[in-house]
Formats: structure tokens, sequence, C-alpha cells
């Protein structure tokens, strides 16, 4: 149970419809109601009770909400208590272009209003060159890909052989088939296999994404038609949108344009293999200054709204051991 479940539930309560309490939290309905369905399962009991004119609680759902009420007021007071004595500092933090087009906006509103005091500086850049920035100390955090933790490549070099990373687990994201409008419809799924002939604009090898690709087709027993081989996610999707070809990315691509649903048709492989994680990586625990640690909680934090409202489609939240 977490402090936003509660939050949910009570605005629910207090807007007395799924559908205003949506719109309040900023949150799709669906995952409004996966949240609310996540709590009565974890409770083992019926919280709300539907009705034609919207919904109320349950007797449990009364009791429920005085105590969810005050444990919320003791997390404000809490909070208020550590603001007395801001953090200071700064903060560099690197995230790939697909990764900033959903995360960076957010985090950059939630570091200001939480730690307003932190001086924060951002990085965009590929993820292997942020991998090379982290390991030289340039950034402080970095949001880089892999399969799986043990599979990062964060290797140091001569005379760093005490330095130790922690390596966390943020979302595994879906991969999709992306067009132009001006194209045919496509289905909502598809199979690594309707790729075969398919004129693709993608980054070149050494980059995680085709790494990935490369080694779903090879499981599909298809050989990739490349269009364009491009290392830029702006000119990438800029190709994609004036029909000189198709792409293949997370749905986070998409993010800086507002109208994607219009300007693009997609469609989402069917494949649990060809998905990309997103891991949060920094330096060990105790070689992080307390500004550092607070921007890493903000960082996860902003990912499990992003997912949980729905604004950040295609992913699912993948916990750490």
């Amino acid at each position: 149970m977490e402090l936003r479940q509660l939050r949910y539930f009570v605005q629910i309560v207090e807007s007395g419809s799924m559908s205003r309490a949506a719109l309040e939290l900023d949150m799709v309905q669906s995952a409004l109601s996966q949240q609310v369905s996540r709590l009565e399962g974890e409770l083992a009991t019926r919280l709300l009770q539907r009705t034609p004119q919207g919904v109320s609680p349950t007797e449990a759902g009364l009791a429920f909400l005085r105590e969810a009420r005050l444990t919320l007021r003791h997390a404000e007071q809490a909070a208020r208590a550590a603001q007395q004595a801001r953090l200071a500092g700064s903060v560099s933090i690197g995230l790939a272009p697909t990764t900033s087009a959903m995360l960076g906006l957010p985090l950059m509103q939630a570091m200001r209003t939480r730690y307003p005091d932190v001086r924060l500086h951002m990085v965009e850049g590929m993820s292997g060159h942020l991998a090379s920035m982290l390991r030289a100390q340039e950034l402080d955090l970095a949001v880089l890909f892999g399969h799986r933790p043990d599979l990062l490549e964060l290797r140091q070099p001569a005379g760093s052989a005490g330095r130790r990373w922690q390596v966390q687990p943020l979302v595994e994201e879906e991969l999709f088939l992306v067009r132009g409008s001006a194209s045919a419809p496509l289905p909502d799924t598809l199979a690594t296999q309707a790729l075969r002939g398919e004129p693709l604009i993608l980054p070149t090898g050494p980059h995680g994404l085709r790494s990935t690709l490369d080694a779903a087709f090879a499981r599909a027993g298809i050989a990739p038609t490349i269009a364009l081989e491009v290392d830029s996610l702006a000119m990438v999707m800029a190709a994609v949108d004036a029909g000189l070809g198709s792409t293949v990315q997370p749905w986070a691509a998409l993010g800086r344009y507002p109208d994607a649903l219009q300007r693009f048709r997609t469609a989402r492989l069917d494949d649990p293999t060809a998905r990309r994680v997103n891991l949060l990586c920094s330096r060990a625990d105790d070689a992080l200054p307390p500004a550092c640690l607070a921007a890493r909680n903000v960082v996860r934090d902003c990912v499990r709204q992003l997912a949980d409202s729905g604004r950040w489609q295609g992913v699912g939240i993948v916990h750490g051991e």
C-alpha cells in the first residue's frame, strides 16, 4: 500500500465519481480504477460501491477513509518538517532523447517544487555517451538502457576498481512500429515477422535500441530492410513524418508530439522479448551527496506517476530486488 493509493481513494470519495476524480488527479479513468482494484485486493474487502449516480464508500470504505485522511495529514506534516531544512547543492542528470521526451519536463517541475534550492543540470544524449559521462563522474545520475541491470556495461577504467554502482530498474518499454499518417491503417499489434520488407529508419549498430531490435529480428528469422540509419531521434521522427520510411521505437518517442495520434500510425510489437528496460544508474548511496539521493527519489516518483496516470503508455514498472 502506498500513499498515492490513499490519495486516489480519498479523491474518489470526495468527488463522488470515478470520472471526476480522474480529471482532478490528471489520470485516465481506467488507470485510476485499476489502482482502486489493487487496493481492494490487498485489503481483501470492497471499499467502494458503484451506483448510477457515481460511487460511494462501503462501511469498510468509511472506516478506511478516516484512517487514510489521518495518514495523509501525518505524511504532509512530515514533509513540511523535512522542508524546514531545505536541501541545497547541484545535481546533474542524463536522459536519452526518448526518455527525456516523457520524463524531462515532469522531472524539472517536480524538482523545482520539492527542492527549489537544488540547482538542476539536465543533459540529453545517447545512452552510450551518458554511460561514459557517468563513469567519468560528469553526471550524478543517468537513465540508461539494458535488458537487465546485470547486463548494464558500467565498466570502470583502470585505477577505479573500488568504485561501486547503484543500478535500479525503472520501467520496461514495449516497442511500436511507427509510420506516417499518410500510410495505411495498422492493427493494434503486429508480430515481429510482419516487419519483413518494411522500409525501416533505425539508429546504427552501437545504439542500444538497434541491438535490441537486431536480436528480435534474428529470433524471428528475418533480415530487416533498412531504408536509412539515423542517430538522432528528432531526425528519425521527422523522416517518418515525411513518409521516408517507418521506425520501431518505444511510445516515449512520440512524447514531443501533442498530436501524435493524428500525425503517426502505430502498432505494438507482440513480442515479449522486443522490449527495453530503463535503468536508473548512479554511484553507490554512500558516494552520493543528499541532493543527489533526493533527486533519485524524485526520478522514481515521476516515472511511477507517469506510468500510473497513463501518460507514459506502453510501459510497466519494474520492481528491483
